[in-house]
């Protein structure tokens, strides 16, 4: 088990600065998807809007009531985001995630920030509240692609 000095040290002010900072909070007025995702252990909830045009994410919005390693996360995925395609988004999430749980390499730019998160790969039941934002984003994108076939 980690002691609270290990937590407190999870909790670094690059992770902090990122948390109070995270850009696109506004919700989109007409997005072509909106998911939201929520984080069953801790309650933390990431509902993302997007707009794509070519491919591409030309608008993004998200509200985040999350942890601040879930701010963290939201405030890299939301700086990065926009002229993201969705197989950029898709391999952000898998890497991430393998980051979080494997000590995988971390995710490629622009989703690079993340490797701020590496400490948390400690704390399995924070994971989750990480993923949020480009779970969200992946299964947007996803929904967008289904509609532009349908």
């Amino acid at each position: 088990m980690s002691s609270d000095t290990d937590l407190i040290k999870l909790y670094s002010a690059r992770i902090l600065a990122l948390a109070a900072d995270i850009p696109h909070l506004a919700r989109l007025d007409a997005p072509d998807a909106s998911v939201k995702k929520r984080a069953p252990l801790c309650g933390s909830t990431v509902t993302v809007d997007i707009n794509v045009k070519d491919g591409r994410i030309c608008a993004f919005g998200q509200d985040v009531k999350a942890c601040a390693l879930g701010q963290a996360a939201a405030s890299v995925v939301g700086g990065a985001a926009i002229g993201c395609t969705r197989e950029q988004i898709v391999n952000a999430r898998d890497a991430l995630q393998n980051m979080l749980k494997s000590g995988g390499p971390t995710p490629a730019s622009p989703f690079d920030g993340l490797e701020v998160l590496r400490p948390a790969s400690a704390y399995k039941n924070r994971h989750t509240s990480i993923m949020l934002t480009l779970t969200a984003l992946a299964e947007a994108m996803e929904n967008v692609a289904q509609k532009n076939c349908a």
